[in-house]
């Protein structure tokens, strides 16, 4: 099969990489880059264990194929930390909220929460419910993650 050449930013550096047409992004990013953070559940974008940052949106990368990602930017839950050692206020939240029990979903939990947080940050339970809706949790029963997500807006509310 024919391939083709694609440039991809991932967590602020560029890659490029030859890769057949049809491959996920998933794929790339665990196999190409080594970035296992980024887990895969389903392959077929019910469970969200997959999701990543596309350009500041969650997408499932089990349905992007790494073509549509070129000349795109890229966020997977190994660049979410502002530095090394550090954990982002929301992975922090997770871990004091007890919202971590087998860690499976949340890679794709958290990426969700950071969009949610980046272009519509609200304190309702609602909202919230609404904006990880796409990923499947079968330890936490979802209450510890809003309550995460919920601390952090409310700090992001109260430092501005």
């Amino acid at each position: 099969m024919e391939r083709v050449t694609v440039k991809i930013t991932v967590n602020g550096a560029e890659h490029e990489r030859e890769v057949e047409p049809r491959l996920l992004l998933v794929d790339f990013l665990r196999e190409e880059l080594d970035l296992k953070g980024t887990h895969i559940g389903c392959d077929t974008r019910h469970c969200g264990a997959c999701t990543v940052l596309l350009d500041g949106f969650n997408v499932k990368s089990c349905t992007v194929l790494a073509v549509q990602a070129d000349g795109r930017e890229v966020t997977t839950i190994e660049g979410v930390a502002p530095e090394e050692g550090k954990l982002h206020p929301l992975q922090d939240a997770f871990w004091k909220h007890h919202a971590l029990q087998c860690g499976y979903c949340s890679p794709g939990m958290v990426m969700s929460a950071l969009a949610f947080l980046s272009h519509s940050p609200s304190t309702d339970e609602e909202d919230i419910r609404r904006a990880i809706a796409g990923n499947l949790c079968r330890c936490t029963g979802y209450q510890f993650i809003v309550d995460a997500v919920r601390e952090v807006v409310e700090r992001q509310v109260s430092s501005e």
